[in-house]
């Protein structure tokens, strides 16, 4: 696709997200580094910013415990690592482009949560940084980001737990105190942590973009340690173009300079030939957002930061009632490379589904009973489901109750289940979206392989439903979720580890 073959680097034929290598260790001194920015430091962003010439790139602060929750699975059609929360959202995703150039930002005031985050990422990212300076609420009010500062111990214990606890080099990022030597004191506290460099937003907690930046401080935090110092916060009174980060760098004798707003408004700013038409970089930008299947919301968020004053032109308004990728690619004149890049996508996804059934099928138990069914509730009586009826049934012939096993496969997150009875195994052949979806399936294949009903409107008249209305006791669903309490905890959720899961990117949106 002659798209996706520009020399932004956007071959589908790159290498592969489980190819892992040791990595070179990251310098941070004479960088040229992409802020941490929420909603901003997405794959997309940072991507972008590597191919203009930023050095390391820093992924949006991510919170400890939300991604505590998350489990690393490969996305064989992205060639990405994702980190995937119970709800499937994809909290962090990274690739091999990056992988020796992005830094892991977390926000965390737990010394073992951050440990245990940083392990999590450790072989997927370049570095690891915990936020010390963000003012926002939802990162101080839960002891994380600026309102660190104000502890030192806990700030000494985050770092050195890390420090100890990791191969990677571990960075901070903090804002300045209200006193020189107050932030002096403790930056020299922070680099006998043995952290590898030290962020400098040069602001107080309290001050916004449009305070002057405070140069003075940063270069008295650069003379008084030996360990590389990064200036931050000089978009507004520094930085308009490639030029001025030098300029930056001088002022504040720091070894690097992390730049936020001017490479949110257009991460051109890293090309040192100069800016590129902001047009040109919307549309690198939205290839990269579609080719990793960005969210159409944050896409449209980051193009809205670089539009600026132009959201009330032709294309800003097209943009702004984008409601989808699709809906943002044709307001950029991009339609056919977005349905281009999806068919890419659904190719592939098609080409490695085919290979995983091939390998089930090979695998395959020959004395599974199977049939081609799924569980429609519409089919069936309110609360009353297939496996109540098997349940009834086995109760009735003296038989063990059902055991049901059931999996989820790694390419599309769906779900089968197998069930046996009287020493029988019964399945559909048909992959579910959910596990009890699954489960009901599997009841349905062994009644119907038994001869029993199963339940459905269709059957007549319903003795499970008769024996509801006689008042027995024993209490055959729950009222909140419509699962059979009668039945036992016999259930062998066998889901994939996550080294061979992946979460299929649902196109088109």
């Amino acid at each position: 696709m002659a798209l996706l073959g520009s020399a932004r680097g956007l071959s589908l034929s790159g290498g592969t997200a489980t190819g892992m290598t040791v990595n070179t260790p990251l310098c941070f001194r004479g960088k040229k580094i992409l802020a941490p920015m929420v909603r901003v430091g997405t794959l997309p962003m940072r991507l972008l910013a590597l191919d203009y010439g930023a050095d390391i790139v820093y992924c949006e602060e991510l919170i400890d415990i939300k991604m505590l929750q998350c489990k690393r699975v490969i996305n064989e059609v992205l060639e990405t690592v994702d980190f995937v929360a119970p709800n499937d959202r994809v909290v962090f995703r990274t690739c091999e482009r990056e992988r020796e150039r992005v830094v892991f930002q977390m926000g965390s005031a737990d010394a073992e949560r951050a440990l245990a985050v940083a392990k999590l990422v450790e072989s997927d990212v370049a570095g690891i940084d915990i936020n010390m300076g963000c003012p926002k609420e939802y990162s101080t009010k839960g002891g994380m980001g600026a309102a660190l500062l104000s502890d030192p111990d806990k700030i000494e214990s985050i770092l050195t737990t890390l420090v100890k606890g990791i191969c990677k080099p571990v960075t901070c990022k903090i804002r300045i105190l209200p006193s020189v030597e107050d932030t002096v004191n403790l930056v020299k506290r922070i680099e006998k942590t043995g952290i590898a460099a030290i962020a400098v937003h040069g602001r107080k907690k309290e001050e916004r973009p449009q305070h002057p930046v405070h140069c003075d401080v940063i270069k008295a935090i650069s003379e008084a340690v030996s360990i590389p110092v990064i200036a931050n916060g000089g978009s507004h009174d520094f930085i308009k173009e490639y030029a001025d980060i030098e300029t930056f760098q001088k002022a504040t004798a720091a070894s690097s300079v992390m730049i936020a707003r001017a490479a949110m408004w257009n991460p051109s700013v890293f090309r040192k030939e100069g800016f590129c038409p902001l047009k040109d970089v919307m549309q690198d930008y939205i290839k990269y957002a579609v080719r990793y299947d960005n969210h159409y919301t944050n896409t449209k968020y980051c193009l809205c930061q670089m539009l600026r004053e132009q959201l009330e032109t032709t294309q800003g308004k097209k943009l702004h009632a984008a409601q989808s990728t699709q809906e943002i690619c044709e307001a950029f004149e991009m339609g056919d490379f977005y349905e281009e890049t999806t068919a890419i996508f659904e190719a592939k996804k098609a080409s490695l589904e085919t290979k995983v059934q091939d390998e089930d099928d090979q695998t395959e138990d020959p004395d599974v009973i199977k049939m081609a069914v799924r569980f429609d509730k519409r089919e069936y009586p309110p609360q009353i489901t297939p496996k109540m009826y098997l349940l009834e049934w086995c109760r009735k012939e003296k038989h063990p109750q059902p055991v049901y096993e059931t999996v989820q496969r790694p390419l599309d997150r769906l779900f089968c289940s197998v069930v046996t009875v009287a020493e029988r195994k019964y399945r559909s052949t048909l992959w579910d979206k959910s596990k009890k979806l699954a489960e009901q399936a599997a009841a349905i294949v062994c009644l119907r392989a038994l001869g029993v009903p199963e339940g459905k409107l269709c059957e007549g008249e319903n003795h499970l439903i008769n024996k509801r209305k006689r008042g027995d006791q024993e209490p055959l669903i729950s009222r909140d979720h419509g699962e059979d309490l009668a039945e036992p905890s016999h259930k062998k959720a066998n889901f994939i580890e996550e080294t061979s899961d992946m979460n299929v990117p649902k196109m088109p949106r």
